[in-house]
């Protein structure tokens, strides 16, 4: 999440939720463009591991990044729940594949904790902090972080 969506701690915030295998993650609407389903990933030659490929979305080259396998987590298994979480990094699109697609959480800033420094495999700088769900923890991502690479 980027600096200026912090400031607003007394106002809602919304996250789109997404599974990475039994893990639940999210990451603020506002820094979503869209998600799509558009599968058609030509690979590219000597990229990083965690690099999918690319795609063609309207005419835009969109980076594909397997998401799990950035976070250090297994790697997407492809299923028909697969989906991409498309995003705007500088000057270019990068689509996020993930598990599937889950709900919008509504929450204040505030209620976001810091992330345990023993966060097991994931890597600790990924993530903004943990907000607690009614079932289950939600790892709220830092998406600058994650796309500064």
């Amino acid at each position: 999440m980027t600096e200026n969506t912090m400031e607003t701690s007394s106002a809602d915030n919304a996250f789109s939720t997404f599974h990475l295998g039994t893990s639940l993650f999210g990451i603020n609407i506002l820094e979503i463009q869209e998600i799509n389903k558009n599968f058609e990933i030509t690979q590219v030659p000597h990229a990083s591991d965690y690099i999918k490929g690319i795609i063609n979305l309207r005419g835009q080259i969109v980076t594909i990044i397997d998401l799990g396998r950035k976070l250090g987590l297994n790697p997407v298994q492809k299923n028909k729940d697969n989906k991409n979480i498309i995003v705007h990094s500088e000057n270019e699109h990068i689509g996020l594949l993930v598990d599937a697609i889950h709900d919008v959480v509504h929450a204040k800033i505030h209620d976001i904790e810091t992330a345990p420094s023993n966060i097991g495999e994931i890597k600790g700088k990924y993530l903004q902090g943990v907000l607690k769900n009614k079932k289950q923890l939600i790892g709220i991502l830092n998406m600058t972080e994650i796309l500064k690479d």
